[in-house]
């Protein structure tokens, strides 16, 4: 978020590489981003949003630009807030020529009450007025609007000719300071609806044979959507490898007017088309990569495939709510599997701070070896520290005839996303076991909407679906459907809205989160599958 290193930090704040807690204070140095004309602000006890003008001799409309995730509902202690300094507002402003300064030199006042930035849409008269100045008083401050006004320009508004300016105005204690929520509701813009929506895909087809799939998915989600009245225009584009490719996409004109992109797939991709849709205020969802840092920096980005370290918080929830009286047992390999160190550290950090016991097997471990950790007082929750096949297979015979032989003792098996790959492998150890996993994409082929989406999918395509994980057909409906219904029912509101999209998704689980107050979006979306001993297959939510 602040673009410093993980080392400075726990330089800083020693002991803090273990854990932070919510609502923990930590030190962060000066880095990069202070020096971008901005700084970070934690709201304290007592301070407003109108407080917070008076502090950094910003506008309300200016913090709140810089925060798109910032609302008089959040507005809180502990919050922390990007305020856009003085450099970043007055660039225009220090291009003019210098004024020519007497020997004996006062305060120095601005010639600009505040900056614009002109959004879509807006033009001269509607700025002039929602300033109260003339359309001629805001050209003579911005000659260059004789050219024409731009989206993204920034705009110097002038004092009113017939307001006298106080360059030291004293504070009227007499007035009562504005609200969070009128300062929000004053500032806030006008819903625009989308009658028509205007949609890209940017894939690899070419190379790329799972995103044909994907467009295949989105296809039918389109076609969902347009029988129910919704209007879209669909374009798709050939991306390939190189950077000339998605430049040339990006230059078409056509390109600046689109209300969400799909895409990409190839990480050197991801920054130039973050960079083009937020310079043109348009919503990118990406749908593939797990590693993108540009979601910190453009509000307007949808991750759907979280890397799993942002999931695990949401998984030692979810697990410990489930297993209330729990007694957990790692099976731990041969060979550590470094892939899932950090989800071990952090649940057994978890569980200590819950009080609840844990032990410690090999994966070599014979059945009474295993039998003597068990605890009849609890749920046994067997975990293994690799989510490799390989070692399924070593412990699988063990655990079950542990289960034969003890049939009074509850106990559980509990693993990774991966695990449903192994399904067919292992169907019948799972359900004898009870096994649990967490994932955020999952398909029963037995549940009625992947039925119905698996027999439409044979008809339009006249082939079968792929048995891959996650199945790209089913991701690119479920984006689709997800997104394009969004902005049908919502418009410019979706950002405000997302909770209420209470769709039920085929394969993908979405549960959104800004990671930061000026932040895009990730997709925090966990439940667990649970293969029950009257073998039958349930999907948990814990939403």
């Amino acid at each position: 978020m602040y673009n410093v290193t993980t080392a400075d930090i726990i330089r800083l704040n020693p002991g803090c590489e273990e854990k932070i807690y919510a609502g923990q204070t930590i030190k962060i140095p000066q880095g990069q981003a202070s020096q971008k004309g901005e700084t970070f602000h934690t709201i304290q006890a007592g301070e407003t949003l109108y407080k917070l003008t008076t502090l950094y001799k910003v506008s309300a409309k200016a913090i709140c630009d810089a925060n798109p995730g910032l609302s008089a509902e959040n507005f809180r202690i502990g919050q922390v807030i990007r305020i856009p300094l003085e450099e970043e507002r007055t660039t225009a402003a220090t291009i003019q020529p210098p004024v020519e300064q007497t020997a004996i030199q006062g305060p120095v006042q601005s010639r600009c009450k505040d900056m614009h930035k002109v959004k879509r849409k807006e033009t001269i008269f509607s700025v002039s007025r929602e300033y109260g100045i003339t359309e001629q008083e805001l050209i003579a401050a911005n000659p260059e609007l004789k050219e024409g006004m731009k989206k993204g320009q920034l705009l110097c508004i002038p004092y009113p000719n017939a307001t006298t300016v106080d360059p030291t105005p004293k504070e009227d204690l007499n007035v009562i300071p504005p609200s969070n929520s009128e300062l929000f509701n004053k500032i806030k813009e006008a819903p625009e609806e989308i009658s028509t929506i205007k949609a890209a895909l940017i894939l690899p087809f070419h190379e790329e044979k799972r995103m044909v799939e994907y467009y295949e998915g989105f296809l039918m989600a389109i076609d969902s959507l347009k029988r129910i009245g919704t209007s879209i225009d669909l374009y798709v584009y050939e991306s390939g490898k190189d950077a000339s490719a998605l430049n040339n996409i990006l230059s078409k004109k056509e390109m600046q007017k689109m209300n969400i992109i799909f895409g990409p797939m190839h990480q050197q991709h991801i920054k130039p088309l973050s960079d083009f849709a937020q310079k043109n205020d348009i919503r990118l969802v990406i749908p593939f990569s797990q590693n993108s840092e540009e979601v910190f920096n453009n509000p307007s980005i949808y991750q759907i495939n979280t890397p799993q370290s942002y999931l695990y918080s949401k998984v030692y929830e979810h697990f410990t709510r489930q297993f209330p009286n729990a007694h957990v047992i790692f099976i731990e390999p041969t060979s550590p599997d470094k892939d899932k160190a950090e989800f071990i550290k952090g649940l057994k950090q978890e569980l200590k701070s819950k009080g609840i016991s844990m032990n410690s097997v090999s994966e070599n471990d014979t059945k009474e070896t295993l039998k003597a950790t068990l605890r009849s007082d609890k749920e046994n929750i067997f975990i293994p520290t690799s989510g490799s096949n390989v070692l399924l297979i070593k412990a699988l015979p063990q655990l079950t005839m542990l289960v034969r032989e003890a049939p009074d003792q509850r106990i559980h098996l509990f693993g990774y996303p991966e695990w449903q790959t192994y399904t067919l492998d292992h169907l019948e150890n799972f359900f004898e076991l009870d096994v649990y996993f967490y994932s955020s994409f999952y398909m029963n082929t037995l549940f009625p909407a992947a039925i119905q989406f698996t027999n439409a999918y044979h008809k339009w395509y006249s082939k079968d679906l792929t048995s891959k994980y996650p199945n790209y057909a089913m991701l690119g409906f479920d984006t689709g459907f997800f997104f394009l219904k969004g902005l049908s029912r919502f418009g410019s509101e979706l950002e405000n809205n997302l909770p209420k999209m209470n769709l039920t998704p085929i394969q993908t689980g979405f549960l959104f989160e800004r990671v930061n107050n000026w932040g895009g979006f990730i997709n925090k979306k966990v439940f667990f599958i649970h293969f029950t001993k009257n073998f039958e297959l349930e999907k948990l939510d814990f939403e």
